[in-house]
């Protein structure tokens, strides 16, 4: 029906309406102010108003930044930025405080957690990522605070398997009644569930009686095999091989799968080793092997026994129970030294001092053997022709003079038997020296059960074992040490650790005890040496400790004492009780050294124990 002119009309205009409408350009928004809007937005104004507001805001975010406090800090910093978003000094200011504030709030939240106070390191981590969603250094301490477990150890997975021919028969049940020769007894049972019977040539004819009811074709055949003393193995889907029950034909005709399993997280090939002995012991499986390279096991066994060693090997998958040590070694020494008393002298130097001696003695006055000379020149007692031996033959006097008078001198006797007794000097001591030398040595020590744990904490010291000398002399060798030319080969050394050795291995019992097999040495420079061999002190500790979860234990101990004392007076005096301290030098040293090692376990995972059994089914 033809439409009316009025609407063909009012059709066009409308669609030249739309077509304008579509050309024209979208409607600009209007300009709204960054702080009333959207900091964002391509239409957001800054004011002159909100520029001054923001360059005070800044100012004031400044000032309580440098004043550490942050948080104040950061609500101006971020006021600032909003008002005048364009401003990368803003934006930066805001940045910086923020990424602050979550570097204090993690570190708070390690230093609780490393104090045990779970709850308050959960609180630290959520503000740090309150602040800052994007920070995965943040998310994973708090997970760790919530105590998420390690990740477990996965299961040995099959990644290659060639199972046996598995014979299809039909599903019914038969009924037989049978009395004849053996070979049709089996063809027919065979036949009953559309299975084809191939004989081999061991079987033998035999008359047999045979008579059951309702029975599949799993327990006919094997009923039957019974009576006729044979055995079947799968050829295809729908046909069987019979053979002479024997061992020879078991070995030949048997069918045997073919798996293999690859063990992911081995540590090493005794791992795999355990494994596989576990294998042949549980299921007496003859055919087993490893390849550390791979980290594979090969397993060929029938297929009741393959399908149980499958079910055991893919229930491995708890992982080896964790343990981190907290080793503590406390070392103290103390050396306290006494020095006390009167130092009396008890050596004395006898003299015979002629006339001349004492009267140069006396003479002398204080005065050189010069000035001495020159007043007898002055007085006419000698001429300067002879003042040069004169002072020759004085010399000696004037310094042995100088020499005795330089001490306390007493004389006694006349005349040639003139003696003369120099004594020492008089002196008191009264000292005190006290030191003490306080080291730690602390190690964390992550380590899994079974396995040992080593670390060493020290130097290696070089020491020589062996070095190289020509054992005769030339003269091309002579002349090659004259000229220097002459290089000695290098000597042979080793080298040996100094220090803290310390290997553990632990064992976890439950969920709350620990076993620790602790081998421990310390081992210093003692300072001797024997033939320019330095001489290494030696401390081991090697034993076994029972401990529960998070309880310190000393494991090692050692403490050792020395005192010296020493006695320096005149004999017999100085062993009065009163005088000897008085009268008497007194020394007294006391070393005391002290050794402590210190273990505190804490159970970091657990393995979780299947409970499952494994049950073998007989062959289908």
């Amino acid at each position: 029906m033809a439409m009316p002119g009025w609407r063909s009309i009012l059709l066009v205009l409308m669609a030249v309406s739309g077509v304008w409408a579509a050309d024209q350009p979208a409607p600009v928004p209007a300009p709204i102010s960054c702080a009333n809007g959207i900091p964002e937005s391509p239409w957001c104004v800054v004011s002159p108003n909100d520029r001054v507001e923001a360059k005070s805001a800044f100012k004031r975010g400044m000032k309580l930044q440098k004043d550490k406090h942050l948080d104040e800090a950061l609500v101006e910093s971020e006021k600032a930025a909003n008002l005048v978003p364009q401003d990368v000094q803003y934006v930066t200011l805001r940045e910086m405080i923020r990424q602050q504030m979550v570097f204090d709030h993690v570190q708070r939240g390690n230093a609780a957690l490393a104090t045990g106070q779970q709850v308050q390191a959960l609180g630290e981590f959520r503000t740090a990522l309150n602040l800052d969603p994007t920070n995965d250094f943040a998310r994973q301490r708090l997970n760790e605070a919530v105590g998420s477990k390690a990740p477990t150890q996965r299961a040995p997975r099959l990644v290659e398997s060639s199972d046996v021919v598995r014979v299809s028969p039909r599903e019914q049940l038969q009924t037989f009644h049978f009395r004849g020769d053996s070979r049709i007894l089996l063809t027919q049972v065979a036949a009953a569930y559309g299975v084809v019977a191939t004989f081999d040539d061991s079987v033998v004819t035999r008359r047999v009686r045979f008579d059951v009811e309702n029975v599949g074709f799993f327990t006919a055949m094997r009923l039957a095999g019974a009576v006729t003393k044979t055995f079947w193995a799968p050829l295809e889907a729908t046909q069987i091989l019979v053979a002479a029950d024997s061992t020879e034909n078991h070995r030949l005709l048997d069918r045997m799968g073919l798996r293999t399993f690859y063990v992911p997280d081995i540590g090493s090939q005794q791992e795999l080793t355990d494994l596989v002995n576990v294998l042949r012991t549980l299921f007496e499986i003859k055919f087993v092997s490893s390849n550390s390279q791979s980290s594979t096991i090969t397993v060929r066994a029938p297929q009741n026994v393959l399908d149980a060693a499958t079910r055991l090997l893919e229930g491995l998958g708890s992982a080896h129970p964790e343990v981190m040590l907290d080793v503590k070694i406390y070392q103290i020494s103390h050396t306290l030294i006494y020095n006390f008393g009167m130092h009396t002298p008890y050596q004395f130097n006898l003299y015979n001092i002629p006339i001349a001696a004492l009267g140069g003695l006396t003479l002398a006055g204080g005065k050189s053997v010069q000035d001495l000379i020159n007043q007898l020149i002055a007085s006419g007692g000698i001429n300067q022709a002879n003042s040069t031996a004169l002072s020759a033959l004085l010399a000696p006097l004037g310094g042995n003079a100088a020499s005795i008078s330089s001490q306390p001198l007493a004389t006694f006797g006349g005349g040639q038997t003139l003696f003369g007794v120099s004594l020492g000097t008089l002196s008191a001591t009264l000292s005190m020296n006290q030191s003490w030398v306080q080291s730690l040595q602390h190690v964390t020590i992550r380590a899994e059960q079974g396995k040992d744990a080593t670390i060493n904490l020290g130097s290696r010291y070089p020491i020589i074992n062996a070095s190289f000398a020509p054992i005769f002399n030339t003269s091309a060798i002579s002349q090659a040490i004259q000229n220097n030319s002459f290089i000695a080969p290098v000597p042979s050394f080793t080298y040996e650790d100094i220090g803290i050795n310390l290997k553990v291995k632990p064992v976890v019992h439950g969920e709350t005890d620990v076993s620790l097999n602790v081998e421990l040495k310390v081992r210093a420079l003692t300072g001797a040496s024997a033939n320019g061999v330095p001489v290494i002190g030696n401390r081991e500790y090697t034993g076994s400790i029972n401990l529960k979860n998070e309880q310190a234990a000393v494991v090692a101990g050692q403490i050792s004492k020395t005192e010296q004392r020493s006695l320096n007076g005149i004999p017999g005096i100085s062993r009065v009780p009163v005088f000897s301290s008085v009268l008497a030098t007194n020394t007294r040293e006391k070393d005391e050294d002290e050794l402590l090692v210190v273990i505190t376990p804490h159970i970091i995972s657990i393995a979780d124990t299947p409970s499952s059994e494994i049950w073998m089914t007989g062959m289908k």
